[in-house]
């Protein structure tokens, strides 16, 4: 950290600026970072355009001014669009409405707008005050009473952060103001959206990560750093820690400081280590201070299917003379290492503690307007672990430490990275930009080097960072390859570092990153995962590592259709199957519409009847889509080209979206999402759709023994057609494929239109007097002949389709008759969230009393109102019951994450595919 002066030629931040109702004298008695070592973000802004304020930021920026003319927005970091938001300007349930964000006028952030707030702090001899920026979007001008502190040359990029000495500047009372300018994806560093949705009238533009203020000593710290080095075995051994941090000597003198280390438990019990070293500092300079300790018996971090996430606090201390605390820093950590290998076919296999790590996650999208919520966020935590998921992917969306914090609790892996498409890769070797984007300049150069810089340091301590892509689509050039790595390397970065996410070309300094980028991302059948020969031109079957892939599915289910598309909307998704939608990519876009996954639909299931009929078609569709993906993956871990890691696009939408999540913007999980969470269970057994086979799947490090594995197949009347139990043996890590002659000729050669395939995994009982564990549960509807796939006219982003199955005989299914109960009780909080009030556990008991079976039945818990429940975790959905079946099922709602509210569970909703809905009251 190299702390700098003001007024001097630099230029901080970017975007836009934010404002206040009203602004009163701040209360020198009260500083805003009273003692060393505090930092503390300015809590609030009054915001106004710069069309509307006066044109002098020297006068603007003094303390004083009247502001009662400006918005107020109660909050510390909002882009300009998230701050109307917050000061009540817009509405979002307005905005996602229809096309209702059209109307929103883009021309009011054409210009640039003011961030200004007042605030108190107490300057005296021996103290030293900072500003601190993370980036602010596009670039800014930093001013502080009536002086510059930086300019927009130097305060550029999204992600640009730096820290500035506004000693000489401060007083009693102050003003800070920012001044953002308008935001281009295509000429600015910043946050960009590509094709995921329609862009923000604002585009990032503003203030969306803090802006803080520190009080140190002479002596300043940067960011803390973490290096753990672990032996072997790691739960056995001793482990090796350092603490580092740049420690700047703010006065012409040298000085001897004293330095304290400290790591210890958090949140448990267990043994401290603190231990000093003096350290000589030249005057006015800028040392790496650096503290080596050995942990006796480390408590290792594990993602969360493979075991616990013991955390360490760390801190270094600062004290200069007459043992005075001049500044600390602090991290959590904990002890892990990745690392990462190419094999023989030139794929990247990821390893955490040593162990084989298959990669099964999502790609992330923050919400449009950058509204992070710490407690959204955990609650979306909840749901990637209730999956099965162990990673997510963040293509040039590192939002905030907040959510690393949560990753680093829960144990999920976190794939970082620069995006795609936009002034990030324009390279002249880059052809695939949508609009000419200058080649890089020697500013942009120096932004992102700073940029790199600064996420690195912000990443660096974090056990739940997996490893960090310097490009998407598109490698770095010669010049910033090396410049990334030398930032990264500066940080004390540990985790792997690959050169893009697809095998278009990597650097001459860096080696292939082994990952592959070739779709699809629009609707496939479920054979395409399994059709895996030749691999030359299988693109993204399951083999390999698909860096970003899906069948574009995530159709929300009706009671969200109807929160944001209008009657005529609504008309439009099942009477207009290839017309554009808002709802879906931008209108350049390839995935405007869903012409490719309805054609999959009328052809496969017959044309919709209803709206509410299209809705369950898609749901089923999306289903049997992404189970199919995620088996595919899981199943094929151990083949001879083995699947080493998927990234599924995408997790979920920045707006109310009809395509590319698993669950939707209002948290509602449909078929996507219980078709994945199938797919990723920890011990499954999966059918794969080319081969006839059946794979037993293994993903815990732990599991192992006898297993038995039922197979069954009926034909819609219910006559069952095949029989068998496999009796078979598991491994940790490992998935296998269990063969049957017998099973393969019977879905050759006696499927007459239609069958129902169950397969159920069981750990077998050591008693004769107790039943088997049942471990999962899955069933498929199959037809005579599987989709026939065009390989050989693929593009980048789907496969064709030249014959379709047949599913229409499931549309004449008779009505079966289901009864259901419903029960509820409260269920102990657990873990971190004992605090919170307990959650509620729902059970619903279902009951076939058909011969033949009962298709597809969806549960969904409401409130009084008849709203849906959100957020909330049901063990299976979308059931399809044998005949004569009982089964029960339970949902758990309430604070999945800190301080999350919930409704109170009245009733749930039940209705299938040949079952009539009912509603059955919370008994």
């Amino acid at each position: 950290m190299q702390l700098r002066r003001s007024p001097l030629t630099l230029q901080v931040l970017f975007g836009a600026i934010l404002g206040f109702a009203m602004t009163t004298a701040a209360d020198s008695s009260s500083a805003l970072v009273p003692s060393p070592g505090q930092i503390a973000p300015v809590p609030a802004w009054d915001l106004q355009s710069s069309t509307k304020a006066a044109s002098d930021l020297e006068v603007l920026s003094r303390p004083g001014i009247d502001t009662s003319g400006w918005l107020h927005v109660n909050t510390s970091k909002c882009t300009l669009m998230g701050c109307l938001l917050e000061a009540g300007i817009y509405n979002d349930t307005e905005l996602f409405y229809s096309d209702n964000l059209r109307k929103v006028d883009s021309k009011q952030f054409e210009v640039p707008w003011l961030y200004r707030q007042e605030f108190g702090l107490d300057p005296g001899a021996g103290k030293y005050i900072h500003l601190i920026t993370h980036g602010i979007t596009s670039r800014a001008d930093v001013y502080l009473n009536g002086r510059p502190v930086a300019d927009n040359k130097t305060q550029a990029g999204s992600y640009g952060g730096h820290t500035y000495d506004i000693t000489d500047l401060v007083d009693k009372e102050n003003a800070l103001l920012i001044q953002a300018y308008p935001t281009s994806y295509y000429y600015d560093f910043t946050l960009g959206w590509v094709d995921w949705n329609p862009w923000p009238a604002d585009n990032g533009t503003g203030v969306w990560r803090d802006v803080e203020v520190k009080q140190t000593g002479s002596v300043a710290l940067g960011p803390l750093r973490v290096v753990t080095q672990l032996g072997t075995p790691p739960d056995s051994s001793p482990a090796n820690v350092t603490l580092k941090s740049r420690a700047q000597n703010l006065e012409n003198i040298e000085v001897t400081i004293a330095v304290t280390g400290t790591i210890s438990p958090k949140d448990y019990a267990g043994q401290s280590i603190t231990w000093s070293q003096n350290v000589v500092l030249p005057p006015l300079s800028t040392t790496d201070v650096t503290l080596t300790t050995t942990a006796p018996k480390p408590a290792i971090w594990w993602p969360k299917q493979w075991g616990s996430q013991p955390l360490y606090n760390a801190q270094l201390s600062v004290f200069v003379s007459n043992n005075t605390l001049s500044d600390q820093a602090s991290e959590t950590f904990g002890f892990r290492t990745v690392t990462s290998q190419l094999n023989s076919y030139n794929d990247t296999t990821f390893f955490v503690n040593g162990r084989l790590f298959q990669v099964l996650g999502a790609g992330y999208a923050p919400d449009m307007f950058l509204r992070f919520s710490p407690s959204k966020f955990e609650s979306e935590a909840q749901y990637i672990l209730d999956l099965g998921l162990n990673t997510i992917r963040l293509e040039g969306k590192n939002e905030h430490p907040e959510l690393y914090q949560i990753a680093d609790r829960l144990g999920i892996m976190i794939l970082a990275g620069w995006e795609c498409c936009d002034k990030w890769e324009a390279w002249s070797y880059n052809q695939d930009l949508a609009v000419p984007t200058p080649v890089w300049s020697e500013d942009d150069y120096d932004i992102a080097n700073a940029s790199m810089f600064h996420e690195a340091g912000m990443l660096q301590a974090h056990p739940s960072v997996l490893g960090y892509l310097i490009g998407s689509d598109y490698w770095p050039d010669d010049k910033a390859a090396p410049m990334y790595m030398n930032a990264l390397r500066l940080q004390d970065w540990q985790t792997p570092v690959l050169a893009s996410a697809s095998r278009r070309g990597f650097p001459t300094s860096m080696g292939s990153p082994g990952l592959k980028m070739e779709g699809p991302y629009d609707w496939v059948p479920p054979n395409y995962w399994y059709d895996t020969e030749p691999s030359e031109n299988r693109l993204g079957a399951a083999f390999g590592f698909g860096s970003e892939l899906g069948a574009g599915v995530g159709t929300p289910d009706l009671s969200s259709l109807q929160k944001f598309l209008s009657p005529s909307d609504l008309n439009d998704l099942w009477k207009n199957p290839n017309k554009g939608l808002f709802h879906m990519s931008t209108e350049t876009s390839s995935f405007h519409t869903r012409k490719i996954y309805n054609a999959g639909l009328w052809n496969r299931w017959g044309a919709p009847t209803s709206l509410q009929d299209y809705v369950q078609k898609s749901q089923i569709t999306d289903y049997e889509a992404t189970r199919a993906q995620f088996e595919g993956y899981a199943a094929n871990w151990n083949s001879k080209r083995p699947a080493t890691g998927m990234i599924y696009w995408m997790l979920t939408g920045a707006f109310p979206s009809l395509h590319w999540s698993i669950w939707d913007y209002y948290m509602h999980p449909a078929g996507a999402y219980f078709g994945a969470k199938v797919g990723s269970r920890i011990e499954h057994v999966a059918f794969d759709y080319v081969k006839k086979s059946v794979f037993l799947i293994n993903r815990s490090l732990d599991k192992a023994g006898p297993r038995l594995i039922d197979i069954q197949i009926i034909d819609p009347t219910g006559k069952t057609l095949y029989s068998n139990t496999v009796k078979t043996t598991t491994k940790p890590n490992t998935s296998k494929e269990i063969t049957s002659t017998s099973l393969t000729s019977v879905l050759k050669n006696m499927i007459k239109d239609i069958v129902f395939l169950r397969l159920v995994l069981s750990e077998p009982s050591s008693s004769r007097d107790t039943e088997h564990k049942v471990l999962s549960r899955n069933v498929y509807w199959l037809s005579k002949t599987i989709d026939t796939l065009d390989w050989d006219n693929s593009n980048w982003f789907y496969t064709p389709i030249t014959k379709y199955s047949d599913y229409t005989a499931l549309n004449k299914l008779p009505a079966a008759n289901v009864t259901v109960t419903v029960t509820a009780r409260s269920s102990r909080g657990r873990g971190p969230q004992e605090h919170v009030k307990s959650p509620v556990q729902v059970t619903c008991t279902l009951e076939n009393h058909s011969s033949f079976p009962a298709f597809f039945i969806s549960l969904n818990l409401v409130d009084k109102q008849g709203k849906d429940v959100v957020p909330v975790i049901w063990e299976d959905n979308y059931l399809t019951l044998w005949p004569r079946e009982k089964g029960a099922v339970r949902a758990r709602h309430g604070p999945l994450g800190t301080a999350v509210a919930h409704a109170h569970a009245h009733a749930v909703q039940v209705v299938g595919k040949n079952v009539k809905g009912i509603t059955v009251k919370v008994g």
